[in-house]
């Protein structure tokens, strides 16, 4: 069984379409009301958008559902549907730890409790029957005040038993009004050896090269070998990888044929920039890894080489996998005994 590294995919879409429909109606929410069919849900859910910022607002239906008590429900089938259909050895949930905290607090007292969700994140993770390595990556958005951005990187600072790493989050557009805090956070961040990506040239209006020093790795990243493939010798020279999220291109209107992709990985092979190939939002989508892996193969984007290329990757820039190696396959449930941990 070949073994796959996700990463980048958030906690709020990676609900698949079927289980959010079945905790609404376990739970007699208006949700519940509005869409008594499945089917109706399901399109409404996984249908295009026509831009980044309309697509993102998906995400606050599944933040509302996301609380201290409700994780572990989506968690477990979660790590659950990874581990069966998507051969996952290896998994980095990112997410706003303060938008599972209660809307009626205080900022202060939500920022209080993004610590306990941390921890209930970290702890449903550990699935024993379904043994994958995973981390957390602790997202700053775009619209969240600076206060609350600071304690996140703070946050990931302390918890370093679940937290791998920290990003960027929310519509790309926001971040040019704030573009001198956000510098000042990552490089806050980098201060207290927190690893970093950060969503950066996904579309148009999110290139902020001023950004680029900070991060270790990039989400999304595409318009660098779209529009400016001048920058990417200094991507290669500096290890940085792209978060490449094919689906997600055709679902927020960005790309209006996922081939245009091919002058992406094109760019970047003959560069020598990494790419890993990542879902984002797997449930919102209806696409799971592999799928996206096929279907790069099937519109001849990329070939069987280029794609192992991408997998290699994904380990090599993964940021807490333990092991010196990628696994070559699984084991009566366990990761082969010759892979042996790093450090």
């Amino acid at each position: 069984m070949t073994l796959y590294a996700e990463l980048h995919r958030h906690l709020g879409g990676s609900v698949v379409p079927r289980v959010l429909w079945r905790y609404f109606h376990r739970s007699n929410s208006d949700l519940a009301q509005r869409f008594p069919e499945y089917a109706s849900f399901e399109e409404f859910y996984t249908r295009p958008r026509n831009t980044l910022d309309e697509y993102l607002e998906l995400h606050t239906l599944v933040e509302s559902t996301q609380t201290a008590e409700t994780l572990p429900y989506f968690i477990y089938r979660l790590i659950r549907g990874a581990y069966i259909f998507e051969n996952l050895a290896y998994l980095e949930l990112r997410y706003t730890p303060y938008l599972r905290t209660p809307e009626h607090l205080s900022q202060s007292e939500r920022i209080d409790l993004m610590a306990q969700i941390v921890d209930i994140v970290g702890q449903a993770s550990r699935v024993s029957e379904y043994p994958i390595v995973t981390s957390q990556i602790l997202c700053m958005h775009s619209r969240l005040p600076y206060e609350v951005n600071r304690a996140i990187v703070d946050l990931a600072a302390t918890a370093k038993d679940y937290v791998c790493a920290i990003d960027l989050a929310g519509g790309d557009a926001q971040v040019g009004e704030r573009l001198d805090e956000f510098v000042g956070l990552y490089e806050y961040a980098r201060s207290l050896g927190i690893k970093t990506t950060g969503h950066l040239y996904e579309t148009p209006s999110g290139c902020y090269p001023q950004l680029l020093p900070y991060l270790m790795r990039i989400g999304h990243g595409i318009q660098i070998p779209l529009k400016y493939p001048e920058l990417l010798p200094e991507l290669a020279s500096q290890r940085q990888c792209l978060e490449v999220c094919p689906t997600t291109y055709l679902k927020t209107g960005t790309l209006s044929n996922m081939r245009e992709l091919k002058v992406v990985f094109d760019r970047c092979f003959e560069a020598g920039v990494d790419i890993a190939i990542c879902t984002d939002n797997a449930g919102l989508h209806n696409v799971r890894l592999p799928f996206e892996y096929e279907n790069l193969l099937t519109l001849d984007i990329i070939d069987f080489e280029q794609l192992r290329a991408c997998q290699d990757a994904a380990f090599r820039h993964a940021f807490a996998w333990p092991y010196t190696q990628k696994p070559a396959s699984l084991l009566t449930g366990l990761l082969k005994p010759e892979l042996t941990p790093a450090g």
